[in-house]
């Protein structure tokens, strides 16, 4: 143990902590004597507790008197120590006095207040803790009862021993303190952080993204000390409220008091979800426990329902409190009353009239609305008794005009969610009082003649600022109808899900309604659409011509200046207001609106696709191409990816195949034409000039050139995955059940006249039907081996399903013209596609794409063997030697193995993809990994433009 003499000298101990660390990460090895593994981890061990309890002990008793690098150490000790427990618990479990000795530094380190010391405690106890029900099962089926002993034996159950004793060993003490200390490191370092010795996470230190990952560790951390302990987490969870809340007839709180009271409620939301979601154990819970924990938020929910808050930070703060314990309310109903009793009366103590541009009060109601959301979602059936007095205080509320249209289309939200859980025939009446008044107003030719006749009636509504956010509000519920409404679907297998709805003769509650929903809305749509295209565009005044260029949301977000809001706040649309908001420009108004009606009228159409034949036979498909598609040629980047995203893609996925023809074709034609030449001309851009060239407008960004560069380069990225994302679903199983898979196929020397022809598959493979429609096939074709060229590695996974579609029809089917652009084109561009070292995780689908082409092809068509053939270094003997190799094996993963060593060497070890990859990766990839669930991958070269199908125009 000479090493561990080093740890004692100040200018060796960093390197010997590290040297520690290494050996302590080892599992146990199964070639070497037990008892001597155990022995040496055992001495290393003893050295880290006693150079740890020094540290922990100085630390506790002079914090001043540390210093960095001394700091610096401590931090590498208590990752070492964390390894040793993580990979050798079963050492330490040998002896109870060295179990509790562990913990408890382990313990004193995640109390430490320095964040980094008690970050790496976090990882341990996260190990420790998780899953010790299942580990104690397992550990029971095995005789085991014991902390010491058999537990350090080798064996399968081995982990789930050391959980198994490890829990033995955590007291209520420790699981209490573990609760205290999660609570209060709930929040981060800001303007209003006390200066306590408490050190929080520091955004510009650790980084802004990384602290939504640390808190996501407490919070798990958090939820599973309370499904083990749910006494003592219900318990310290009060009392942490009643910390943070203080005085309860404090009118305001100090924003540090604010934002510690919103840490507690995530605290809260996280215990209760841990002991009552239904995963069936709150039901096992012994009849003492439950008393208990039942008395404990009865006692919260009484002091709730019991203050006087009126700030509105305050009152939102007050309803995420009730709405977090909606899981609770679905256990315990007899309390609902109360609390929905509660909410209109804090919704009512806020003002209704618009005070400022900050407006508080009014996104505070917004809150307290969307607190009735979350309560009818989490406490369920709890709810429906009640239904009759929530409709009947909305209907007073309206009538005396003290309800929004953004609060009431909230409010009905809860009541479709509230529907939705007593059955269709519930929601049916829900849907028919909810949308009978809307009925009335969306159906009349009046204001659909005034406004949505020609794209300057879209001009003369902005000057109607009342009624355009009407239109608004009723975009937006109707999406949110749908939504809320009906079964969830299964989004797997589409065709097999319509299949099944059809024959079952069921229904959607909102199907009836969608023959007077989408006609006015179509047509608002493509009045939205022509705002961009000419000559009218050029009419416009210079009010709505800035309005269409982009929020300062959307370009935060795609420079990744924005973080995800905290569950439960409402998005920014939805504060959106019903007039024009004091302060706020009549441009940045129209800029929302555009926004907010044009995705939410895409997402509509997307809902109401996934109905199946409910939708598709409603309505007429020619209607709704024309809206979508009519000025496709003119529409952003933005604003296809949009489109495509929230409706072409539920429109192909779902549509029937007997109406692929008046659907599907006619959709992605103009859509496929118009991006395989935006896209082509942007990446030429990008690649040869080093700057994307998109159509998107960023307003007035003088002085910001190197933000509008890389926006332009997001837009374009984003655009390409969506496109890619298109192909990937037609390449879906359930969209092409009719397609064989190679080995159905037969042997690779089959004869010709055993294929079949591609209008056979038109039916059974939307592959296969968008080959036969030449004008859609050519520009989707294009796109798929040009993005083998474009330097975007998530468009190049999107696209390996659709490529390995194209094979398989290719070697089914008698087309020649497709059999020379899979053999040709496609088989050129995907090992271009390799030559790429970021494309390295994704290689192995790369090679197995390649060696399907060779394999099943090579013997029918001379393309796949002159492609390699015009490789740098392919020599013809190299080739012969390469079919002998296939000749004398049927196993896919050899066959890999060989192609990928033939591409290595017909390049010179110039493909990267491949050249920094070990055998045995390539190899274990490829036989596991599904097409269509790979993660990672990257850019590609260029190659030709030739289309082995441009024979068929």
């Amino acid at each position: 143990m000479g090493c561990g003499s080093l740890l004692s000298y100040s200018d060796f101990r960093l390197l010997a902590c590290e040297f520690f660390k290494i050996v302590c990460q080892r599992k146990r090895p199964a070639d070497v004597a037990v008892c001597e593994y155990d022995a040496a981890m055992s001495n290393i061990f003893q050295v880290l507790m006693n150079i740890s309890q020094e540290f922990l002990t100085k630390s506790r008793m002079q914090p001043m008197a540390i210093d960095e690098s001394e700091y610096e150490f401590g931090v590498c000790i208590c990752e070492t120590v964390v390894a040793l427990g993580s990979s050798n618990m079963q050492c330490i479990l040998v002896d109870g006095a060295r179990t509790s000795h562990f913990l408890q530094q382990m313990l004193e380190y995640y109390q430490h207040y320095r964040i980094a010391l008690h970050f790496q405690s976090l990882l341990f106890w996260l190990v420790a803790l998780r899953e010790p029900s299942k580990a104690k099962s397992v550990a029971r089926v095995s005789g085991d009862t014991s902390p010491a002993g058999n537990l350090g034996s080798v064996g399968v159950s081995s982990t789930e021993k050391e959980k198994k004793g490890v829990s033995l060993f955590i007291t209520d003490e420790i699981y209490s303190t573990l609760l205290d200390v999660s609570f209060k490191r709930m929040l981060k370092k800001s303007a209003n952080s006390s200066s306590s010795l408490l050190e929080l996470w520091n955004e510009e230190l650790e980084g802004k993204s990384d602290f939504s990952n640390y808190r996501t560790k407490l919070l798990d951390l958090i939820r599973v000390i309370a499904s083990q302990r749910p006494v003592i987490a219900a318990a310290n969870i009060v009392q942490r409220i009643n910390v943070v809340s203080g005085d309860a007839n404090q009118t305001t709180k100090s924003p540090q008091d604010l934002d510690a009271m919103v840490g507690a409620q995530l605290g809260l939301e996280t215990v209760v979800s841990a002991i009552f979601d239904g995963s069936g154990d709150y039901a096992k819970t012994d009849h003492e426990a439950k008393f208990q924990i039942h008395r404990t938020f009865e006692g919260l929910l009484q002091q709730l329902l019991s203050l006087k808050w009126t700030e509105p930070s305050l009152i939102v703060i007050h309803g995420h409190y009730l709405d977090s314990l909606g899981l609770y309310l679905r256990h315990y109903p007899d309390v609902v009353a109360s609390v929905v009793n509660k909410l209109f009366e804090l919704l009512t103590s806020l003002p209704i009239t618009i005070q400022g541009p900050s407006n508080n009060s009014r996104q505070a109601r917004l809150q307290i609305c969307s607190s009735f959301i979350r309560i009818s979602r989490a406490a369920d059936k709890a709810l429906l008794p009640h239904m009759k007095n929530i409709a009947d205080t909305m209907a007073y509320l309206q009538g005396e005009g003290r309800l929004l249209r953004a609060e009431h289309d909230h409010l009905c939200e809860a009541f479709l969610i509230m529907a939705s859980s007593s059955g269709i025939q519930q929601q049916q009446e829900v849907l028919a009082w909810l949308l009978e008044p809307l009925n009335k107003t969306w159906t009349q030719v009046e204001w659909q003649t005034a406004y949505l006749s020609d794209p300057s009636g879209l001009t003369d509504m902005f000057a109607d600022t009342q009624f355009m956010w009407s239109i608004y509000h009723t975009v937006t519920f109707f999406e949110k109808a749908l939504k809320r409404s009906g079964t969830k679907r299964s989004t797997t297998a589409p065709q097999a899900a319509i299949t099944t709805t059809t024959a079952t003769g069921y229904l959607h509650p909102m199907s009836s309604h969608l023959s007077w929903i989408l006609p006015p809305l179509l047509r608002l749509l493509r009045c939205i659409h022509a705002l961009w295209a000419e000559p009218f565009a050029q009419s416009l005044t210079g009010e709505i011509k800035a309005a269409k260029s982009m929020t300062i949301s959307e370009q935060a977000s795609l420079l990744g200046e924005t973080s995800k809001p905290t569950k439960g706040q409402v998005a920014p649309a939805d504060g959106l207001l019903d007039v024009q908001r004091e302060g706020e420009s009549k441009e940045n108004n129209i800029r929302n609106w555009l926004r907010g009606v044009r995705d939410s009228g895409y997402n509509l159409i997307g809902l109401a696709a996934t109905l199946g034949e409910a939708f598709f036979r409603c309505i007429d498909g020619s209607s709704v191409i024309l809206a979508l598609m009519e000025n496709v040629q003119v529409m952003e980047f933005r604003h296809l990816r949009q489109l495509m995203h929230l409706a072409v893609v539920p429109l192909v996925k779902y549509c029937p195949a007997e109406l692929w023809q008046i659907w599907t074709a006619n959709l992605l034609q103009p859509i496929f034409v118009h991006c395989q030449q935006a896209l082509d001309y942007s990446w030429s851009s990008l690649l040869r000039e080093g700057r994307a060239k998109v159509p998107d407008s960023f307003g007035n960004l003088s002085g910001s050139e190197l933000k509008v560069e890389v926006m332009e380069e997001k837009l374009l990225r984003d655009l390409t995955r969506e496109v890619c994302s298109v192909l990937w679903v037609l390449a879906l199983p359930g969209l092409n059940s009719g397609l064989p898979s190679l080995e159905q196929l037969g042997p690779v020397n089959r004869i010709d006249s055993s294929l079949k022809s591609l209008e056979s598959f038109a039916s059974s493979s939307l592959t296969g039907f968008l080959m036969l429609n030449v004008g859609t096939a050519l520009p989707a074709l294009r796109i798929t081996v040009e993005v083998f060229s474009w330097t975007d590695s998530e468009a190049v996974t999107k696209v390996i399903p659709f490529c390995g579609a194209l094979i398989h029809l290719a070697v089914a089917t008698n087309r020649a013209e497709l059999r020379q652009f899979v053999g040709n084109d496609l088989f050129s561009s995907i090992i271009q596609g390799l030559s790429v070292e970021l494309n390295a995780v994704v290689s192995a689908e790369l090679i197995g794409l390649c060696r399907e082409i060779y394999l099943y092809l090579s013997d029918k068509d001379p393309a796949p063997k002159q492609v390699l053939l015009s490789l740098s270094d392919m020599k013809q003997e190299d080739l012969l030697a390469f079919d002998d190799c296939l000749s004398k094996t049927a196993s896919p993963k050899e066959q890999k193995q060989h192609m990928r060593s033939l591409l290595l060497l017909a390049t010179g070890n110039k493909l990267k993809a491949l050249a920094s990859q070990k055998t045995t990766n390539i190899i274990t990839n490829v036989t596991t990994r599904n097409r269509g669930t790979v993660a990672h991958h990257g850019p590609s070269a260029e190659e030709e433009d030739r289309i082995g199908l441009a024979g068929l125009s």
